[in-house]
């Protein structure tokens, strides 16, 4: 019973984490200005997304504009992006091959030790999946870092984290721990008898005894 509400569990976690990566992806905000230097008053603020970049106007109005070609974009947006879908599309499939294996569910046939490896190998699904989410936001961060501490770079272009990345990276963790809980549904091996069936035993002794 405790390893099906584990089960449980680490599904609606995996589940939760997926769709905090599917947000994250979707949203513009992984970058936004940065306000650094004497003059700090401004009346729009940029921000850039893997699909996208926005300006936010003081006056409430939004302005969003579509990147035009793949082939301009750099090469670390170009990865962030195929890591991010390759992660989601992962996770949607352990998520799948999980629930098949749940004691709960009725799929993977009555078999528990088969249904228990099923669930093992979605799990395991489940952190390839998050890993690669994992190291789409890491490359992203670093591109950042790296960027807003470049002295060369000009002050008004630099940027820092926003909040999509944040919620990426909440994904992919929730993504590692309910993967990780899946994966530890291991089967157990069978029983082995610890001592021999009273019907193999040869019945030469109670003959000697007529």
């Amino acid at each position: 019973m405790a390893n099906s509400g584990l089960q449980i569990l680490g599904f609606a976690l995996s589940l939760l984490g997926l769709v905090g990566l599917i947000v994250g992806t979707i949203l513009p905000q992984w970058k936004m200005s940065a306000y650094v230097g004497d003059n700090i008053i401004t009346a729009v603020s940029m921000y850039q997304g893997l699909w996208m970049s926005c300006a936010f106007q003081s006056t409430g109005q939004i302005q969003c504009k579509v990147y035009d070609s793949i082939l301009q974009l750099d090469t670390a947006l170009q990865a962030t992006r195929a890591l991010m879908i390759v992660g989601i599309i992962v996770t949607v499939a352990g998520l799948g091959v999980a629930t098949m294996g749940m004691k709960c569910t009725n799929c993977g046939g009555d078999d528990k030790n088969k249904k228990s490896r099923i669930a093992m190998t979605g799990g395991i699904v489940l952190l390839i999946g998050s890993l690669c989410a994992t190291i789409a936001c890491s490359w992203y961060a670093n591109n950042i870092i790296k960027e807003f501490y470049n002295p060369f770079a000009p002050v008004n272009s630099k940027y820092e984290f926003g909040s999509a990345i944040f919620i990426a990276w909440a994904g992919a963790f929730l993504d590692i721990i309910g993967g990780a809980m899946l994966a530890a549904t291991c089967p157990k091996g069978k029983p082995k008898a610890k001592y021999p069936i009273a019907s193999t035993r040869p019945p030469s002794s109670s003959k000697e005894y007529v």
